[in-house]
């Protein structure tokens, strides 16, 4: 089971495909959500997950924009896809069904 940290990075890093690095994620999560993303938030998931197989790194060809700097670009293994499969199942088991919303007022 994945942590929801976790599967927003996942989802994340499929969304970006080769675009997929640290700033690129934060940014992408940071629009979607609303919120602010340090980027530690973002890193070190992407660590943890890659050594639990989830993603796997590669460095990137150095950029002008980044000082000629490199980018650490991330990809979803088959274990990552599989994770997320397992947790949109889970999440739609927990969704169906439900039993109406009632709203009590304090």
């Amino acid at each position: 089971m994945i942590t929801r940290v976790e599967e927003l990075i996942l989802l994340s890093v499929w969304k970006l495909q080769e675009d997929a690095y640290g700033a690129a994620i934060r940014n992408l999560l940071t629009n979607e959500t609303g919120d602010d993303w340090p980027i530690a938030t973002v890193y070190t998931p992407l660590d943890r997950m890659t050594r639990k197989g989830f993603l796997v790194s590669s460095v990137g060809l150095p950029t002008p924009e980044r000082g000629g700097r490199s980018k650490k670009l991330y990809r979803l293994t088959s274990h990552g896809v599989s994770a997320l499969e397992s947790s949109k199942r889970l999440s739609r088991a927990m969704w169906s069904d439900l039993p109406e919303l009632v709203v009590v007022r304090a």
